[in-house]
Formats: structure tokens, C-alpha cells, sequence
């Protein structure tokens, strides 16, 4: 499956950078950015839920989270990310969640070099609790080569 997306990101424009695990590193050259990308454990037919971790050099950001979720939630559902016993509350669109300053951003990036899982846990549209859950096996390496390959720039 990894093979098949760094397919489909050079074909894109994207330079890959590296797979670890279930992580993927890539390089965008317009606007400049890198970022490492994983996709829950559970797969989904329609909804194409991921979790990212970015750096935008021109930007000056650094390890900024975004993630897709894998259905819409309800307009004033709280959206959690859960990494062991940490707990974050993010910021939310219809669906796509994300902390709300940098100080999280980096909290919630050390506490995925430290864990083995996380979740991200709401409440869909229809009413209906989810969550989306993601391995961490490869995060810190994919994270990495997405910094080292934006430094410089």
C-alpha cells in the first residue's frame, strides 16, 4: 500500500523521502513543504482519513498537525487526539481537525515519538461516536526525514 502512494505522490509532483513502517516522508517543491503522512489502521472505502505531520520553510513552521478524519462530525462535536495517556483537544472543520498553536503542535509530536498508537475520537454528523487510530511505528524517522529534507530551504 506504501509502495502504491509514493507511486502516486511522484506522479503528483512530490519527491518521497522515505517510508518507515506505516509512515511516509515526501517533499513538495510549490509551495515548499515536507511532511510525514500515515493512514489509520482501519481502511475506509469512501472517506481517505490521514494524519500529517508538515514543515513549511518559507513559513518558519515546524512539526504542524493535520489530520483528515475519516467521516464529517457534528457541528459542535469536540474532536480529541489520545496518544497513551496524553490528551489533546483540537481545533476542528467538518473534517479536518488540528491543534490550535504550536505549543500543542510540539507536545502532541513528542508525545507520538514516545507511543506506540494514537486516536482521534468524535462525534459524526449523523450522531454517532468514532475513532480514527493510527500505528506510530515509523512516525519519529518519517517526521524526521520530513525536517531534514525541508532544512536548508
Amino acid at each position: 500500500m506504501i509502495a502504491l502512494a509514493l507511486l502516486l505522490a511522484v506522479m503528483q509532483g512530490r519527491e518521497a523521502l522515505g517510508v518507515y513502517a506505516g509512515w511516509g516522508a515526501f517533499r513538495d517543491v510549490a509551495p515548499a513543504r515536507c511532511f510525514a503522512i500515515a493512514r489509520p489502521a482501519e481502511k475506509y472505502r469512501q472517506a481517505q482519513p490521514f494524519v500529517s505531520i508538515a514543515t513549511w520553510p518559507r513559513s518558519r513552521v515546524r512539526d504542524q498537525l493535520h489530520i483528515r478524519l475519516s467521516r464529517a462530525r457534528a457541528a459542535n462535536a469536540r474532536v480529541t487526539l489520545s496518544v497513551g495517556e496524553r490528551r489533546f483537544e483540537l481545533m476542528a472543520g467538518d473534517a479536518d481537525a488540528w491543534a490550535p498553536d504550536a505549543r500543542t503542535d510540539a507536545a502532541i509530536v513528542a508525545a507520538m515519538r514516545e507511543g506506540r498508537s494514537m486516536s482521534v475520537e468524535s462525534v459524526a454528523a449523523n450522531g454517532a461516536p468514532f475513532a480514527d487510530s493510527y500505528a506510530l511505528k515509523g512516525a519519529a524517522s518519517a517526521i524526521d526525514a520530513a525536517a531534514l529534507g525541508c532544512s536548508g530551504r
